[in-house]
């Protein structure tokens, strides 16, 4: 890193401009928001002062180090995913009682580790409001749905949610992140045995005889298309789990070299794009729409980021955030109202920065403090509609099957606040 380059207060506002854009245009200028060419101008323009400021003090190796080893790596298995799991196709209506609906969402908890929140989300949320489509009292389905499968769930696997990932992209081991399996198991039972209560008095107390006898009339079997896609989904894990510096010196000797994991990536991607039937991602309603956003949103979220990571790492022990728990809040709150991979990137940066030693040290920081990093990100992601991709995507895939959800505050009254954030700080209490 360049340590001769002061970096200067005022470029750390094009990145607190780009996230503020994020989570304030999609409720203000909702259809200007709506293109992705003008997500695409709005990165662009907070990113061309950190742009200037780069190259005019020639800091190339940040500026690669971001663009090439940071975001290409990032989009790609962001992309596979998307596409892998966009050739997946699950249709049937099977009866909604509160034991299918609670194993629908345990199935979404462990696929959310396999194929990102985002795929597990997106495969699962159709056939479960499919499900449900006789019942009048789904809404609380769809919020614990975004709670535990949006995210709750993609906490084992650097492939489960895209902080994990980039937190791997420094360094971390991919099977060190089984260590947060207790915590997986801890969280998302809870989640599931609550959702189960919650679902049961709305089954037995709330729904009409005639809507449950609709139910158990209108049943279609449960039926899955696209299948070879999941042989090509467990080549991405593989693929990321064994093409890393660890099992290849390679890696290490030359940074280049790196760029065969993302090779065999991309040909997974292509031939899932090849193999599976065009009917199916029809089916899906499969647009390009979603990872062209997020392309767009994070090339500017990674450029506007290096001079906060800079800032950080270079002033780290006089901002006052130092143990576990304080890391665990800090990046949680932030990750709830900002995108959850650049907080987990920024406070990783402010822990480096600090050089703390402890007994087990995992990419140049403490463990227990990337622990309190990664739970912190994955799960507060779900405490806003804005905190994870997949939040607002399950919203408007529900909404188009005439649910009607919560509003921003809604989603935070009714379920965030009072069912999510209780849990989290028990989990602060037992892990930290």
């Amino acid at each position: 890193m360049h340590e001769q380059h002061e970096i200067p207060l005022v470029l750390l506002i094009p990145f607190a401009l780009l996230l503020a854009s994020i989570a304030v245009m999609p409720l203000t200028f909702a259809h200007f928001w709506e293109s992705n060419r003008n997500k695409l101008i709005v990165a662009l323009v907070c990113s061309m002062p950190v742009l200037g400021f780069l190259i005019y003090n020639a800091m190339w190796g940040e500026l690669k180090h971001a663009l090439l080893f940071d975001y290409v790596p990032f989009l790609i298995l962001l992309s596979a995913l998307f596409v892998i799991t966009g050739g997946i196709n699950i249709t049937g209506d099977i009866e909604a009682k509160p034991i299918i609906n609670t194993t629908f969402m345990a199935i979404g908890a462990v696929l959310a580790s396999l194929m990102g929140t985002t795929g597990a989300a997106m495969l699962l949320i159709r056939p479960l409001l499919e499900t449900n489509a006789e019942r009048q009292f789904k809404v609380h389905t769809v919020l614990f749905f975004i709670g535990v499968v949006a995210n709750c769930g993609g906490l084992v696997t650097p492939l489960g949610d895209p902080p994990l990932f980039v937190l791997y992209l420094r360094g971390v081991p991919f099977e060190w992140f089984l260590n947060l399996l207790p915590v997986w198991l801890f969280a998302n039972i809870i989640l599931l045995a609550t959702y189960f209560g919650v679902d049961s008095y709305y089954y037995y107390q709330k729904e009409s005889p005639a809507a449950l006898k609709r139910d158990i009339e209108e049943i279609r079997p449960i039926k899955l298309t696209g299948n070879i896609n999941f042989v090509l989904l467990l080549g991405v894990v593989i693929s990321v789990a064994f093409l890393n510096e660890q099992y290849i010196p390679l890696f290490k000797q030359n940074e280049y070299a790196k760029f065969l994991r993302e090779l065999v990536i991309l040909i997974l991607l292509g031939l899932s794009l090849w193999l599976t039937k065009k009917e199916v991602r029809e089916a899906n309603k499969f647009s390009w729409h979603p990872i062209e956003e997020v392309a767009y949103l994070f090339l500017g979220i990674f450029i506007t980021m290096i001079p906060c990571l800079l800032f950080l790492e270079a002033n780290a022990p006089t901002l006052g955030v130092s143990s576990p728990v304080q890391f665990f809040y800090a990046t949680g709150v932030l990750s709830g109202v900002l995108d959850n991979t650049p907080t987990a990137v920024t406070f990783y940066s402010l822990a480096l920065g600090l050089a703390q030693q402890a007994d087990v040290m995992i990419a140049g920081i403490p463990e227990m403090t990337l622990k309190a990093i990664c739970i912190g990100a994955v799960f507060f992601g779900a405490m806003t509609y804005i905190g994870n991709a997949p939040n607002f995507m399950v919203k408007a895939v529900s909404e188009e099957q005439n649910v009607e959800m919560p509003s921003f505050g809604g989603y935070m009254a009714k379920f965030s606040l009072v069912v999510l954030l209780p849990l989290f700080v028990l989990v602060q209490l037992i892990f930290f």
